[in-house]
C-alpha cells in the first residue's frame, strides 16, 4: 500500500465532537472558501452553496434542531447547500423559462457538487491541524431547519460541518474489511451475516474501550436495532419537502 501524508491523514481520520473557544482566522476561512470554490462540478453548473454560520441566535437555533450539544457551540458552523436557485435566476433573468432546473436529474447534479464539496473542504481542514464531525442532524427537522436558514425555493440543505481546534483524541472506529464493500466488475450475491463475526468482536471492543458514551455493540446488532426500524416522521417527509421547495417536480 502507498503511504504519503494526504493518504496517511486521509486513513486517520476521526471525527472530532469536542473544540476548543477560537474560531477560525480570516486566512483559514479563505483557504476553505477557495477549497469549496474549486470542486469537480458536474456540466459546470456549480450547484452548491456554502453557508458559514455565525449569528449566535440561528447558532442556538439549529443547535436545538440537531440535538447536539456540540453543533454551533465552539468552532466554526458550516451548512452545505445544493443550490439551484442561483441557475434559475440566470435562465429568468436572461429571458429563459426554468428548462430542467426543476427535475431529479438536475438535483442529483447539484447533489453530487455538494457532496464532493463538502469532502474536499472536510479533507482541508484536516489538512490544516483543524478537526470535523459531519452533521447529518440538520435534516431530523428539515422543515424548520430551513427556516432558520432561511433558504429560497430551488436550495437544500445537504450536510452540515462543525469545524475547529479539536480538544479530544477519540479513538479510530474499525470500518468493515475491504472484502465486504470492494468489488471487480461485478457485485456479489454470496454474502453471509456469519462471516462478520471477526468485525463484530472488532466493533464491540471498539465501543467497550472507547473514551466517551461507553457502550458495548456489534455492528450487526446496530443494523438490526432502532437505526432502520424507527418511523423518523420529519426525515420521512423529505419527499414532500423536496417538492415545496420546487425540486424533483418529476419525481411523483
Amino acid at each position: 500500500m502507498i503511504h504519503n501524508e494526504t493518504i496517511d491523514q486521509q486513513l486517520e481520520h476521526r471525527s472530532i465532537r469536542k473544540f476548543k473557544a477560537e474560531t477560525l482566522s480570516v486566512d483559514e476561512l479563505t483557504t476553505l472558501y477557495t477549497v469549496f470554490q474549486h470542486t469537480a462540478t458536474s456540466m459546470f453548473m456549480q450547484n452548491a452553496s456554502l453557508l458559514h454560520i455565525t449569528d449566535e441566535h440561528k447558532r442556538a437555533q439549529i443547535r436545538q434542531l440537531c440535538n447536539q450539544q456540540y453543533v454551533g457551540s465552539e468552532g466554526d458552523l458550516f451548512i452545505f447547500v445544493v443550490d439551484l436557485y442561483r441557475n434559475q435566476q440566470i435562465r429568468q433573468q436572461l429571458g429563459q423559462d426554468d428548462g430542467r432546473v426543476h427535475t431529479t436529474d438536475i438535483f442529483f447534479q447539484g447533489l453530487d457538487d455538494t457532496l464532493l464539496s463538502f469532502q474536499n473542504v472536510a479533507n482541508a481542514v484536516e489538512s490544516m491541524g483543524l478537526g470535523m464531525v459531519p452533521l447529518g442532524t440538520i435534516n431530523d427537522h428539515p422543515l424548520e431547519m430551513l427556516k432558520v436558514l432561511d433558504l429560497p425555493k430551488l436550495t437544500f440543505p445537504a450536510l452540515g460541518m462543525q469545524v475547529g481546534v479539536p480538544d479530544q483524541q477519540p479513538q479510530l472506529k474499525p470500518r468493515l474489511p475491504l472484502k465486504f464493500t470492494t468489488f471487480e466488475n461485478e457485485y456479489p450475491r454470496d454474502f453471509k451475516v456469519s462471516d462478520l463475526a471477526d468485525y463484530d468482536a472488532e466493533v464491540t471492543t471498539y465501543y467497550d474501550l472507547r473514551d466517551a458514551n461507553r457502550r458495548i455493540d456489534s455492528f450487526t446488532k446496530q443494523i438490526t436495532g432502532d437505526k432502520l426500524n424507527d418511523k423518523r416522521i420529519d426525515r420521512d417527509q423529505l419527499p414532500q419537502l423536496l417538492h415545496e421547495q420546487e425540486l424533483c417536480l418529476d419525481w411523483q
